[in-house]
C-alpha cells in the first residue's frame, strides 16, 4: 500500500501537473519556432502577446456570463476563445503592416528583428497593463475538479488522495486536438506545404510561383491561435497576471531550442521536457522516501534538490547547455 501511495503523490505533484503545464509551454515554443521557421526572427514578445489574447478572452468570458450564457461544467472562457483569436490576429497582422513589415521587406538581419520585437513586447506589456491592470485576476468557472483528493481516499482506501483539476485535462486534450490539426495541416494541405516549402528554402518557393504575402498572413493567423489558445489555458489552469506571462518566455524558448528551433514537433517535445524538469528538480521528495523506505531511513530534510524560487534557473540551465553542445535541438532544428 505505501508503494502505491508513492506513486499517487508522484502523479499528484509531478506527473499530472507537469503534463498540464508542458501542454501549456509546447504550445507557446510551437509559436516561436514557428515564428523563428517562416519569419525568420525569434519574436520575444510572445510572453505578452499570449497575454494580449487571454486578456481579450477574459473580457468576453465576463461579458458572458453577465449575460448568463455559460458551457456548464466547462469554463466559460472556451466560448471566448474564437473571438478573441480574432481580435489576436486583427493585432498581429496590423503589428506586421505597421513595424515587421518595413524590416522584412529591407531584408533586415534577424538580430534587428528580434530587437524590434523587445520593443512590441513592451508595447504590448504596456496596453495590456493600461486595459486589465497588473493584478492577479481568475475567471476560471464551472466544475473545478474531476477527482477530488477526499473522494479518492474514501473510494480507495488509501493515503494519498488524488486530486485533478478539470483545467489540467482540458489543457491536455485541448493541446492534442490544436497540435495535431496543426501538424496535419502542415503536412497534408497546399497551403502548409507551401508554408514549409518557405521555411526550407525562400528564394526556391518564390520561384515555385508561392506568395510570400499569403504565407506570412497565415503564419500570424495561426500564431494567434497558438498565443491566445496557449495564453487562456495556462490562465484557467493558473491565474491571469501580466508579469507571469512575461516570466514564461524564458521556458518557452528554452522549449523551442531544446527541442529544435524552427522544427514544430521538436518545439512540442522540448515544452514536456522543459516542465517535468522544472517540477522533478523543484520538488520536495520527503513525503515519496517515507513511503518506499523502512522507518529508520526516513529523511529529516525535505530531499529538495532546488527551491522553487530556482524554478526558471532549470529552464535557463538547460537552454544553455543545449546551445553549447547541441545548437541544433534534440531534433535538428536551425542553429540560431
Amino acid at each position: 500500500m505505501d508503494f502505491i501511495n508513492a506513486l499517487i503523490l508522484l502523479l499528484n505533484y509531478i506527473f499530472v501537473p507537469a503534463l498540464a503545464y508542458g501542454s501549456q509551454l509546447a504550445i507557446g515554443a510551437i509559436f516561436v519556432t514557428l515564428i523563428y521557421g517562416i519569419l525568420r526572427f525569434a519574436n520575444f514578445a510572445t510572453g505578452d502577446m499570449m497575454s494580449f489574447g487571454t486578456m481579450v478572452a477574459i473580457f468576453f468570458t465576463l461579458y458572458f456570463q453577465s449575460i448568463g450564457l455559460s458551457l456548464g461544467f466547462l469554463p466559460t472562457a472556451l466560448l471566448a476563445i474564437p473571438f478573441a483569436i480574432i481580435f489576436m490576429g486583427l493585432y498581429m497582422l496590423i503589428i506586421d503592416k505597421f513595424v515587421f513589415k518595413y524590416y522584412r521587406l529591407n531584408k533586415s538581419p534577424p538580430v534587428q528583428l528580434a530587437m524590434v520585437s523587445i520593443g512590441v513586447m513592451f508595447v504590448t506589456q504596456a496596453v495590456v497593463r493600461i486595459i486589465i491592470g497588473p493584478s492577479d485576476r481568475r475567471f476560471f468557472d464551472g466544475e473545478k475538479f474531476l477527482i477530488r483528493a477526499n473522494e479518492f481516499k474514501d473510494m480507495t482506501g488509501l493515503n494519498e488522495g488524488l486530486a485533478i483539476k478539470s483545467t489540467q485535462v482540458i489543457t491536455i486534450f485541448v493541446t492534442i486536438i490544436l497540435v495535431s490539426t496543426l501538424f496535419w495541416f502542415l503536412n497534408k494541405t497546399r497551403t502548409g506545404k507551401s508554408m514549409r516549402a518557405y521555411s526550407d528554402n525562400e528564394d526556391l518557393a518564390l520561384l515555385s510561383g508561392i506568395d510570400p504575402k499569403k504565407i506570412v498572413m497565415i503564419t500570424w493567423i495561426i500564431a494567434a491561435i497558438l498565443a491566445t489558445v496557449g495564453g487562456v489555458l495556462y490562465g484557467l489552469d493558473k491565474s491571469f497576471k501580466p508579469f507571469t506571462y512575461f516570466n514564461n518566455m524564458l521556458p518557452i524558448f528554452a522549449a523551442a531550442i531544446v527541442g529544435g528551433i524552427g522544427n514544430p514537433f521538436g518545439a512540442f517535445l522540448g515544452g514536456y521536457v522543459i516542465a517535468f524538469s522544472e517540477i522533478l528538480l523543484t520538488y520536495a521528495y520527503k513525503k515519496f522516501f517515507m513511503y518506499v523506505l523502512p522507518e529508520s531511513m526516513e529523511p529529516d530534510g525535505l530531499i529538495q534538490l532546488l527551491s522553487t524560487d530556482y524554478k526558471f534557473a532549470v529552464s535557463f540551465s538547460i537552454l544553455v547547455i543545449v546551445l553549447l553542445y547541441r545548437p541544433s535541438g534534440i531534433f535538428k532544428g536551425k542553429i540560431l
